[in-house]
């Protein structure tokens, strides 16, 4: 189950000895994970917390659909953060079978570093840096064939063995879902607290499904949710401005669903052609296109997000 003190009625806990073993765990998809997982308090947990001392603010970018744009929303938010030279940014890519954001940061072929106080992250500019899986692979069209525990491993090693430095904003990028990842990165942050969660949707009915599974996982695992995003809401012309909906929100889209869930919501996002060729060529669409509708709905919704992260 879920690692989380509000564990569900008859669950043994994912660190006791009976853990993936009862009757209460069968058929639980989580069961080989917990059963496999070392039992006791984690030694690392001390070293993530004091590595982590240095990161004001932590924010999980998440949702329970795959292609919805959760990469390219943490890349422009990292960028857009960075715009102010006074603030240190960092951007974990903790999709380990799936890792998009070297491509869509500019930082394709770069390789991680190692120093006397850790692995160094890769920079894109001076106050940007980035840490992905992507940089170790010797070809960036090598599958990452990994079970559990080695995943897990590797996002220990990214919170641990990484030197940060002083950072404002740590944007952690995860895969669809509510597996092996997300549990991992809230276990080993449980000591370090999480600001909250940006969940990504588009309007259709078949991402909002599996959106809420992510807003119940944020619920049981006590993350606060910071807010909705919806992307892909309309494709903008940027010739003429006109708008078309591409994806017909049938049930009402990410606004009512937020509604309904009674969590904020941060905005929507058109689609913009121009978007995805700033994420093929690794550059800010928000710098580059600065005139478009799009740009404008990032904005306002970093500007929603900066209101509710404080220092």
């Amino acid at each position: 189950m879920a690692v989380t003190d509000n564990i569900p009625e008859h669950c043994p806990g994912p660190t006791t000895e009976q853990a993936g073993k009862a009757s209460a765990c069968q058929g639980c998809p989580n069961q080989n994970v917990c059963a496999t997982a070392p039992k006791g308090p984690d030694p690392d947990l001390p070293l993530i917390k004091e590595r982590m001392s240095s990161i004001k603010h932590k924010i999980l970018i998440l949702s329970g659909k795959g292609g919805v744009g959760k990469s390219t929303f943490t890349s422009q938010l990292g960028f857009a953060f960075s715009n102010d030279e006074s603030i240190q940014v960092g951007v974990m890519d903790i999709d380990v079978c799936g890792p998009s954001i070297p491509k869509i940061m500019g930082l394709e072929g770069e390789q991680i570093h190692q120093s006397l106080s850790g692995w160094s992250p890769v920079y894109v500019q001076d106050n940007l840096g980035v840490m992905s899986i992507g940089f170790m692979l010797p070809n960036p069209d090598d599958a990452v064939i990994w079970r559990g525990p080695k995943k897990n491993g590797l996002i220990k090693q990214f919170l641990k063995d990484v030197d940060w430095g002083d950072i404002d904003y740590m944007l952690i990028d995860t895969p669809p879902g509510t597996s092996d990842e997300h549990l991992s990165i809230t276990q080993y942050l449980k000591e370090s607290v999480i600001d909250g969660a940006i969940i990504i949707t588009t309007p259709q009915e078949v991402a909002l499904q599996d959106v809420r599974k992510e807003i119940d996982f944020c619920r049981k695992v006590k993350i606060p949710i910071i807010g909705i995003v919806e992307n892909m809401s309309g494709f903008i012309c940027p010739n003429c401005k006109g708008e078309s909906i591409i994806f017909a929100p049938t049930t009402g889209g990410g606004k009512k669903m937020a509604e309904d869930e009674e969590v904020p919501f941060l905005g929507s996002i058109p689609l913009d052609p121009r978007i995805g060729k700033a994420c093929d060529t690794g550059v800010s669409f928000l710098d580059e296109y600065s005139d478009s509708p799009a740009c404008k709905a990032y904005l306002d919704i970093i500007t929603k997000i900066k209101a509710q992260i404080k220092d």
